[in-house]
């Protein structure tokens, strides 16, 4: 179903594939684990290695998880796919809502933290680093109306140890 590539080796448009098409964040354990749906992030290189990025907000049910996991995934789903899906791993709670039950996605646990069997490319990450964004950086005030409740991000970087696409 999947196949592991080098990340070296992909042909996707970063900036559709992110804000465009969106991406779920997952990150736990067979027993317990939580997805969000999410549209800001990066890829590239840092630290002489292929990394992800991506932001999550402190109150967040999936910050919990990949605060408490040394791994998370991202994976995507394509242009149109599932987009019903995303919405609701968006808009909704894992405190209260089982999100695969609800959207029919179905979660693989066979690496290092769970993905889903309907995404089109996934990407395994190892966390290297975390940050809370910090408004006293911001050289354009006009960043500040994103955080009207003053829920600054967290900042995820993680190395990509495995790039799964499916055949």
């Amino acid at each position: 179903m999947f196949k592991s590539i080098s990340p070296y080796e992909l042909n996707v448009n970063p900036f559709k594939a992110i804000d465009k098409e969106w991406m779920l964040i997952t990150a736990g354990d067979e027993q317990s684990y939580n997805t969000m749906t999410a549209s800001w992030g990066g890829l590239g290189v840092i630290w002489n290695k292929p990394v992800a990025t991506c932001y999550i907000r402190p109150q967040r049910y999936t910050n919990d998880f990949v605060e408490k996991n040394e791994y998370f995934t991202l994976s995507f789903f394509g242009e149109g796919n599932y987009r019903e899906a995303l919405a609701l791993c968006g808009r909704v709670s894992g405190r209260d809502v089982d999100k695969a039950k609800e959207t029919g996605l179905v979660p693989v646990f066979d690496n290092k933290s769970p993905y889903f069997e309907q995404a089109k490319l996934v990407f395994v990450c190892r966390k290297l680093h975390k940050q809370r964004i910090n408004p006293e950086g911001f050289v354009d005030p006009a960043i500040e109306n994103n955080y009207a409740n003053g829920d600054y991000h967290y900042l995820y970087i993680g190395e990509i140890v495995d790039c799964l696409i499916r055949e």
